[in-house]
């Protein structure tokens, strides 16, 4: 398994994320999405794996005015909005090669081991 675990130090579920992993002794490779965010190709691959650009967004997050932006933008833009500013991505993204999650998913995580 090659786990990547992407959200920031605040986030709760980042933190529940990286617990779930260190208590089965499954090493990961954490990410701070305020120091390095998603590359272009890892935030398709995250979208293709999660079923679409908008299961990404947490409606939540803190980050209100792009939020509201990036509702009235077609998917291209979006796309590119969610590049620059990885903000109002739902945490933690949970990698392991193909296969993503977005959000505190315990229940897949297991069937990945």
């Amino acid at each position: 398994m090659n786990i990547q675990i992407f959200g920031t130090k605040k986030s709760a579920d980042t933190r529940k994320a990286e617990r779930f992993f260190k208590e089965r002794g499954i090493k990961f490779q954490s990410v701070d999405l305020k120091e390095k965010g998603l590359s272009k190709g890892e935030l398709q691959s995250v979208i293709q794996a999660a079923g679409g650009l908008d299961a990404l967004i947490d409606p939540d997050c803190k980050d209100k005015q792009t939020l509201a932006l990036i509702q009235y933008l077609v998917p291209e833009q979006k796309f590119e909005k969610l590049l620059e500013n990885q903000s109002v991505l739902k945490q933690p993204i949970v990698r392991n090669g193909k296969k993503a999650t977005v959000g505190y998913a315990p229940d897949v995580w297991k069937t990945w081991e």
